[in-house]
């Protein structure tokens, strides 16, 4: 499925692609490089925005929840990227703990859990599932709409106290499925004979999106230099506020004043490229995820006179946190559709490689909204032409394999980034 373009790419993106595949040995060579000094997460999803002259990701998850989007001739990819993460962590492993999500009436959730534990079974792991919700005491049966069943088990610390596992199940590595959004449990700390992936710094009661956008910033800046481009067209302008409470309607300054700054300077770059779009930005809650706190701002006046309405909205996130830092983004319209409806790419990663995507397309929202809200349908990016690689000889713009190569780069650049970010805000770097 290639998305139609309403805008077929146009000026500074044909010129984009142009440049990425004349430098596609270059690039390959330095995501080499790179991952010899950082180590990829653990597995990786990145929402990207195809504006047709600026090609950006918008949010990179450490936990992604959507694997069973992908499209089933990727999942040899998947398994091979799999292996190869695994073996940098446990190279004799044969019992994996799987920790997903708390909210196990998702059955869309569900089936992404069982797509995950299809993946790792076929490495070679016996994978069972460990709850962190106090709900569960005995092994749990989840009927799932396929007709498969999941087990849910209650998690066990060891004798010893530095290992988990459940009821005679001592797994080598712990994976979580799960972002911490509601904090870190204590059943989880102190395990100092397992691997937990990604480490709990990873999770948003920690992780911070305008320090990923930050280190997104250097990794940008060498690539940008790396093929001579100008790095706009590939990064997000950003600022932060922090300290502001929705509710009692304090920090709206600090907020106005940096929606006003971010849309001068885009205003900037569109009349330099001759863009006639109208500017936008994103603000959204620094820490969390699932599209909540989300809202468009087209002008400063607008986050002065928010209605109660929108001040519920966005003053609390995922698990009913309430939200007291954000990030202010550059909006990236998104020109791609599918069937007259809005669409945006999602590349999912294991390690250092790309295994799949798919749009999240949404028939009720605009080229310049959040997509990821209710109401959203998923179609399996078409990379199983993938690695029909890139395409030289192709005009440019017209090419899918080119067009998801260049995703897939924008997507690894992310990825770099959160490794960056990994390392700056782990709280015991010297145990690495």
């Amino acid at each position: 499925m290639v998305p139609h373009l309403v805008t077929a790419l146009n000026g500074p993106l044909l010129d984009l692609e142009k440049k990425i595949l004349a430098a596609t040995p270059a690039i390959e060579r330095w995501f080499r490089l790179e991952w010899q000094e950082h180590t990829p997460p653990f597995y990786c999803s990145v929402d990207l925005r195809n504006a047709g002259f600026k090609l950006a990701p918008v949010d990179t998850n450490l936990f992604p929840g959507g694997f069973n989007n992908l499209s089933p001739e990727m999942l040899p990819l998947a398994v091979q990227a799999a292996m190869a993460a695994i073996e940098k962590y446990c190279p004799d492993a044969k019992n994996l703990l799987l920790i997903p999500e708390r909210h196990t009436r998702n059955t869309f959730y569900l089936q992404n859990v069982a797509r995950l534990i299809q993946i790792f079974r076929q490495t070679g792991l016996n994978v069972r599932l460990g709850s962190l919700s106090d709900d569960v005491k005995e092994p749990t049966n989840i009927d799932l709409p396929d007709g498969s069943t999941l087990t849910l088990e209650p998690l066990e610390r060891s004798a010893n106290g530095r290992r988990l596992g459940l009821k005679n199940f001592d797994p080598c590595t712990v994976l979580l499925n799960n972002d911490l959004s509601s904090g870190i449990p204590s059943v989880l700390e102190g395990l100092h004979e397992q691997t937990l992936l990604p480490p709990l710094h990873a999770g948003w009661a920690v992780r911070r999106k305008t320090n990923h956008f930050a280190a997104y910033d250097e990794v940008v800046k060498k690539f940008a230099k790396l093929i001579d481009v100008d790095g706009w067209m590939l990064n997000p302008y950003f600022a932060r506020c922090g300290e502001i409470n929705f509710q009692e309607r304090t920090g709206e300054e600090c907020l106005a004043t940096n929606v006003d700054m971010l849309l001068t300077k885009i205003r900037k770059k569109y009349k330099e490229y001759g863009i006639k779009e109208t500017p936008f930005v994103i603000v959204k809650a620094d820490a969390g995820t699932y599209g909540m706190g989300i809202m468009t701002v087209r002008d400063a006046s607008e986050v002065r006179d928010l209605n109660r309405k929108q001040r519920n909205k966005m003053s609390v996130v995922k698990e009913g946190l309430e939200v007291s830092d954000v990030i202010i983004q550059e909006g990236v319209h998104t020109f791609e559709h599918i069937n007259d409806a809005v669409a945006e790419p999602v590349v999912y990663m294991i390690d250092r490689y790309v295994v799949g995507g798919f749009y999240r397309v949404h028939a009720e929202r605009g080229v310049d909204e959040n997509l990821n809200s209710p109401g959203a349908h998923f179609v399996p990016l078409a990379f199983a032409q993938q690695h029909a690689l890139p395409d030289l000889q192709a005009k440019p713009g017209t090419a899918p394999p080119n067009r998801f190569y260049m995703y897939g780069v924008v997507a690894r650049m992310a990825l770099l980034a959160a490794s960056i970010e990994l390392e700056k805000t782990d709280p015991n770097p010297e145990v690495y």
